[in-house]
């Protein structure tokens, strides 16, 4: 019997010294959303903080940690795209 253990955890976002393109990265990220000022205006508030936007046009949020994925809305939805 093999017993596997799966590393779950979130991995560490970019350092807060390391500049990123918000504006270009949520332009591609926000692309092809419906409403896309609104997901724009969200991606660059997450960005900022983070200092990460997630590859493609959906999903990856883990990719940025647990800053992009755990932010949320003043109603509790989450608030980075």
């Amino acid at each position: 019997m093999h017993n596997i253990v799966l590393d779950v955890s979130y991995p560490l976002a970019p350092s807060p010294s390391v500049k990123v393109d918000c504006d270009g990265l949520c332009k591609k990220r926000c692309s092809l959303h419906s409403r896309q000022n609104l997901c724009l205006r969200a991606c660059g508030t997450c960005c900022d903080r983070c200092h990460c936007v997630p590859p493609g046009t959906f999903g990856n949020r883990e990719v940025c940690g647990k800053c992009y994925t755990d932010m949320t809305t003043h109603h509790n939805k989450t608030k980075c795209p």
